[in-house]
């Protein structure tokens, strides 16, 4: 039970995890901060977003649905892959509607615009 993906090849895990988790995290990392919402929802997703990918490893490779380290390593990374899609598109949508008042300051990061 504590082994990571013991009975996964690494392709099922790029496949599952990577590619697949990866996009619905990514997607839904800009759903929330386009809909305003706070960050900590954006957890809670993902928290339920790591169950589902480890149900699909379960499905379709019969892997343990109950193995917590590899859920836990699941989850990190699609926490990871969401908080930079949720950082790029809040960026985005302050410089966006609010441009009087913010300036890009890289990709994840907007300052105070300064007085001309």
């Amino acid at each position: 039970m504590w082994e990571l993906y013991a009975t996964e090849t690494p392709l099922q895990v790029l496949l599952v995890t990577g590619a697949i988790g990866g996009a619905a995290a990514w997607l839904t990392g800009q759903a929330i901060a386009q809909t305003w919402r706070p960050y900590w929802h954006l957890v809670v997703y993902i928290l339920l977003l790591g169950a589902a990918v480890r149900f699909v490893h379960f499905a379709l490779f019969e892997a343990d649905l109950l193995a917590l380290l590899s859920y836990i390593v699941d989850t990190l990374f699609l926490l990871a892959v969401s908080s930079l899609s949720f950082r790029i598109a809040r960026t985005s949508q302050m410089v966006t509607q609010y441009p009087w008042l913010y300036e890009r300051a890289g990709l994840l990061r907007w300052r105070d615009r300064a007085a001309k």
